[in-house]
């Protein structure tokens, strides 16, 4: 049987009752540990009433707040598996998303339940709806000044370890979002590893700017401050209100993506601040930036660290490597075209490099596995690693790899371990270029390009020849917005630049594109596809 998050996070609210466990920087609110517990407790036994049942799937579309951390929390407690969307993604993709996963209930904000009500197909089988917030009547009761005090708790539900917990969705950034099946077991083995691994507990207060991660932190007793930011914008976060919080709840630790940091640092080194509370910052879901790397070490005290760990929606976190050992050890490699170092394999993850390949691989067998140095598709296998998609068994066929008992993930990353078992993250399978003199791996060709002083960022993308199927590979470059820059002197730089490099030195083709297309979660995973269409049209216009 497995460890129902909700019932770690009731033996820390036990334990840690008065304590603070949710703080909202945006309003200043603040719940105890045995106030989330209880509250969580009266949503739970409300949502039973009502004839909300163990197994039905639930879309929660609440804000970050204390009240989201409640209503997971209770439906943890009563088995009912949620389903996380990120709004940013888009309204097209967030319909087929709901239609997908067949939600029977729905629990939102009044913005929200309207939406469904608008576009009712992708909503036709949500059968109960729960408004959250004052609809001023239109959409029934607001739940969070309904629900009626108890002082019985609630028999938190026990789930097997396969038994479903939530339904998350990927970014997209290689296709359509897909929701990922998390069973009970998954969460709580990821609870397991970030504690042992990281060190989080009761010690802490964190600042997590991805929501799910404030749930994580109250089940291990550290107090989450929510961020005055909006979620899905992160590159557009207030730096001066996120620096604020930080300092103002002496904040030791925080998980974000590298583009939340990126405007932070800058904020940070501009008006010559230093985080002295900030112990530990995770950056997750893009490749980390050198100069950022060096820009988040500067306004952090001596004694801190920065992680960047590598995973996937499918399975997080499977390797990690700290700030210091990427400055002084692996950084300079990068910059050569040797990918980007993730790190080790965290502790029960095995990782795997196998000969790549674009169909179902079925059943693993020894001779699909690279040797040391060898780039290939980068596999795992682990208690944190999901199982199935939610109702896409072709995608479920594409990404999982039978080995008698155990079950791999193929990440549809390329990479290769080192001789010192470091993985190296070379790009996604999918953007890879087959050419004529062999494949072009989008890491390794764009940190050439990237070396441009003037390059804000660069992609490598294909295009199609004239007159056959062949791809052409083509180097699209992203300029720094903050300088006055001669385009045609940069092109003319970035193609001797690429002459000094095996890497790229057969690319012919260099476009500069104003502003890169990129995933709204992280801003950082760039839509080589769209950029791919772009190039198309600008060298091939009538093709």
């Amino acid at each position: 049987m497995a460890m129902n998050i909700a019932e770690s996070f009731v033996l820390i609210a036990e334990q840690f009752g008065d304590r603070p466990g949710i703080i909202e920087a945006k309003t200043g609110k603040t719940i105890s540990f045995a106030g989330l517990n209880s509250k969580s407790d009266r949503y739970c036994t409300y949502f039973a009433r009502k004839g909300v049942n163990p197994g039905d799937v639930v879309i929660l579309m609440v804000t970050p707040s204390i009240e989201f951390v409640c209503l997971t929390l209770a439906l943890f407690k009563l088995g009912t598996p949620i389903v996380l969307i990120d709004p940013g993604m888009g309204y097209k993709n967030l319909l087929r998303c709901i239609e997908r996963v067949e939600p029977k209930v729905l629990i939102g904000i009044p913005k929200a339940i309207g939406f469904s009500k608008f576009f009712r197909k992708p909503f036709h089988t949500v059968k109960k709806y729960f408004c959250c917030g004052n609809s001023f009547g239109l959409f029934g009761t607001d739940i969070t000044a309904n629900v009626t005090a108890s002082d019985d708790p609630v028999s938190v539900y026990q789930p097997g370890k396969d038994d479903l917990a939530a339904i998350i969705f990927t970014t997209g950034s290689t296709g359509p979002p897909k929701g990922v099946r998390y069973e009970h077991g998954v969460f709580s083995a990821q609870l397991q590893l970030i504690k042992g691994h990281y060190g989080i507990g009761p010690a802490d207060i964190d600042q997590p700017a991805f929501p799910l991660f404030a749930l994580f932190s109250a089940a291990l007793g550290a107090c989450a401050v929510i961020p005055d930011m909006d979620a899905t914008r992160p590159a557009r976060v207030d730096a001066e209100k996120f620096v604020a919080s930080i300092n103002r709840y002496q904040v030791t630790y925080s998980f974000g993506s590298p583009a939340i940091w990126n405007v932070v640092s800058r904020y940070c080194m501009k008006n010559h601040i230093v985080l002295h509370s900030v112990r530990k910052i995770l950056m997750a879901g893009a490749p980390v930036p050198y100069d950022l790397l060096q820009r988040v070490t500067a306004i952090l005290p001596p004694e801190a660290n920065i992680f960047t760990p590598y995973g996937a929606t499918e399975s997080l976190p499977v390797a990690s490597i700290s700030g210091r050992e990427i400055l002084a050890d692996t950084w300079e490699l990068s910059r050569q075209g040797r990918g980007t170092c993730v790190g080790r394999a965290l502790p029960d993850i095995d990782l795997r490099i196998m000969a790549i390949s674009d169909s179902p691989v079925p059943v693993l067998k020894d001779d699909m596995l690279l040797e040391s140095g060898e780039i290939g598709e980068i596999i795992v296998r682990g208690d944190v690693v999901t199982k199935a998609y939610q109702n896409n068994p072709e995608e479920t066929r594409m990404a999982k790899i039978e080995d008698g008992n155990s079950l791999w993930h193929r990440m549809g990353d390329v990479g290769y371990l080192d001789a010192r078992g470091r993985l190296w993250f070379c790009g996604r399978r999918a953007h890879r270029l087959e050419t004529a003199t062999g494949p072009l791996y989008t890491i390794p060709c764009e940190a050439i390009i990237n070396e441009h002083p003037d390059v804000c960022r660069s992609a490598l993308v294909g295009i199609k020849a004239r007159g056959n199927d062949d791809r052409l590979p083509v180097i699209v470059i992203e300029l720094h917005k903050d300088k006055n820059i001669d385009n045609q002197r940069v092109l003319v730089e970035v193609r001797t630049l690429s002459e000094t490099s095996e890497l790229t030195r057969g690319i012919q083709y260099f476009l500069i594109h104003k502003s890169f297309p990129v995933d709204i979660r992280h801003n950082a995973k760039i839509f080589r596809e769209k950029l791919a269409i772009w190039a198309q049209m600008k060298i091939f216009p009538r093709q």
